[in-house]
């Protein structure tokens, strides 16, 4: 092979195993995405169904925080929850593999045989794979895991770092459209476009980790807290004007 055909052979292999994935683990990313959103399109809508009502600046600015703190708190608690009961069932099961391992270890190594033989390995290359990877018990427990659970041992979210960045995002999602009333604003219209602005802004964001254009998924978003705050609104006007 010449020099200049073994250089164009090292670039491709170079393109082909040197790339990076983006983090889909799910640890922080789901909540900060979903407590900005939930933050910024329910406190907005509340806003909005209480300046429906025609309900003084004070009275608006007041509902807005408190929204905030229940909203950011109640999101905390649920993230905390959910993932500390998902980490305590995934950590139970690896409990369970890890006695099957140390118990029954050679039908979890035919057990293994068999799954690497059903994704096309002939039987004694399965048999044969199965058997080195066997040999480390942290390793197999690993593997058992993935292959059997679809769930890292090693990498499990953190129940803390979930409920910390719901928190997070929901608190500055919800300041947004409270924002404008703290600055003396007396009607809706600076809050409508300060959320509009944010509903927008942070679907775009959103598209940097999914395949969908920065966009739609802008539109997509504002369109949606739209319709949530529209609705408040009339809901807060109808019973505003009725007396009720």
């Amino acid at each position: 092979m010449s020099e200049p055909e073994r250089a164009e052979a090292q670039r491709t292999m170079s393109s082909e195993i040197h790339h990076e994935h983006r983090d889909v683990s799910g640890g922080w990313l789901r909540p900060s995405v979903f407590g900005a959103m939930d933050g910024l399109v329910s406190n907005f809508a509340l806003i909005a169904g209480i300046a429906g009502g025609r309900a003084s600046q004070h009275v608006i600015m007041l509902a807005g925080l408190a929204g905030l703190a229940a909203g950011a708190f109640s999101m905390a608690a649920g993230e905390y929850i959910s993932v500390a009961s998902q980490s305590e069932l995934a950590q139970a099961e690896i409990a369970v593999e890890l006695g099957e391992l140390i118990n029954n270890a050679k039908a979890e190594e035919a057990e293994l045989a068999q799954l690497y033989q059903a994704r096309g390995l002939d039987a004694n290359l399965a048999a044969e794979v199965a058997r080195q990877l066997s040999r480390n018990p942290d390793e197999a427990l690993e593997i058992h895991a993935r292959e059997e659970l679809g769930i890292d041992p090693g990498n499990l979210p953190s129940p803390l770092v979930a409920a910390g960045s719901s928190f997070l995002f929901f608190a500055l999602g919800a300041f947004l459209p409270v924002l404008p009333y703290l600055l003396g604003a007396s009607n809706l219209w600076p809050a409508g476009i300060l959320a509009a602005i944010g509903l927008f802004s942070a679907g775009a964001l959103v598209s940097r980790v999914t395949a969908r254009s920065w966009w739609f998924s802008g539109l997509r978003q504002l369109l949606l807290g739209g319709a949530a705050a529209a609705f408040t609104f009339g809901v807060g006007s109808l019973i505003g004007t009725s007396g009720l």
